[in-house]
């Protein structure tokens, strides 16, 4: 749930309060919204940071300020979301998984999904990005966004058990600043707002070369917003591990991207696509198909590599 309030009239010293209703998750404003570091201002008020679940909670302390709410948006229920087209990336049998269910029998892997996280953009779509090197460096795709505005960074978004369906205490950033951006290759470096409250979940490296064709490999995002997934594994490789099918492929332009069959959905965009030799990132996926397809990263790390 994720709201937006006009006729704003907060007093000194005062506090605007949106909260779930257990209280567990609470954001509060005051006269200076930017201060907050979890307020979207606009022409005509400002959007506050998303409430995980069906209810937000508004209060002020002070009876005499006032606040609306004009505006509102709500996530799609499940059912919602698969009546919603899309272009196929299912490949075959759908063979992702909660993350946390990799956690005893491929640590390694496992151990690489805290630093992925949901995008939410502007409250009505979805992409994934990830922390890329120790600062306060993130990457996503180009079609996700290019204007931070209203950007929700959110980490941790996952399951603490294997098939459950809450969500462990999600922390939540906005999108503070594009670094770098670019079309033909598809990626958007950028840095968010209190990156020390992300800083815990660790990052990702870059594996700036041309992998090989059947080097085994995993994707990590949110497939259509959902709980943290990772692919894994492929039925179209007999149920083995996800492959690499093809090098310098063409993406927005020639030979950009490698391909595979892991399975992806609308909401993957800007996911880590990682070795299983090296453990470290070798595409931005950002096409589905079957097979999906990732922008080969060593393209992008000859463009960014000053910046991280």
């Amino acid at each position: 749930m994720k709201l937006h309030f006009t006729d704003l009239r907060i007093l000194p010293g005062d506090v605007l309060t949106v909260s779930n209703p257990d209280g567990t998750e609470k954001y509060t404003y005051t006269r200076d919204l930017r201060s907050s570091l979890t307020a979207t201002p606009d022409s005509t008020g400002f959007w506050a940071m998303s409430i995980t679940g069906s209810t937000a909670v508004v209060s002020v302390t002070n009876p005499l300020s006032r606040v609306r709410v004009d505006k509102l948006t709500r996530g799609y229920t499940e059912a919602e979301m698969s009546a919603q087209p899309s272009v196929k990336s299912i490949c075959g049998t759908n063979d992702y998984k909660d993350a946390v269910c990799y956690q005893s029998s491929n640590p390694t892997e496992f151990g690489k999904t805290a630093s992925v996280a949901k995008l939410l953009r502007n409250g009505s779509s979805l992409c994934t990005a990830w922390r890329v090197g120790p600062n306060n460096r993130m990457l996503t795709n180009n079609h996700c966004f290019t204007s931070v505005s209203g950007i929700e960074v959110w980490f941790n978004y996952q399951c603490p058990t294997c098939g459950g369906t809450a969500s462990a205490t999600v922390t939540k950033v906005l999108a503070s600043q594009v670094l770098k951006t670019d079309a033909p290759l598809d990626y958007t470096l950028f840095s968010v707002n209190n990156f020390a409250a992300i800083s815990s979940f660790g990052y990702l490296e870059l594996d700036a070369r041309v992998p090989d064709v059947g080097e085994e490999m995993y994707v990590i995002g949110h497939p259509a917003g959902k709980l943290k997934k990772l692919s894994l594994r492929d039925t179209q490789n007999g149920s083995g591990y996800c492959i690499v099918r093809a090098v310098r492929v063409a993406g927005n332009v020639s030979q950009s991207d490698i391909s595979y069959m892991c399975d992806t959905e609308g909401g993957s965009s800007g996911s880590p696509v990682l070795s299983r030799r090296t453990h470290k990132v070798i595409g931005l996926h950002h096409f589905g198909g079957c097979p999906n397809q990732g922008v080969r990263i060593d393209l992008v790390a000859a463009q960014i590599s000053s910046l991280l």
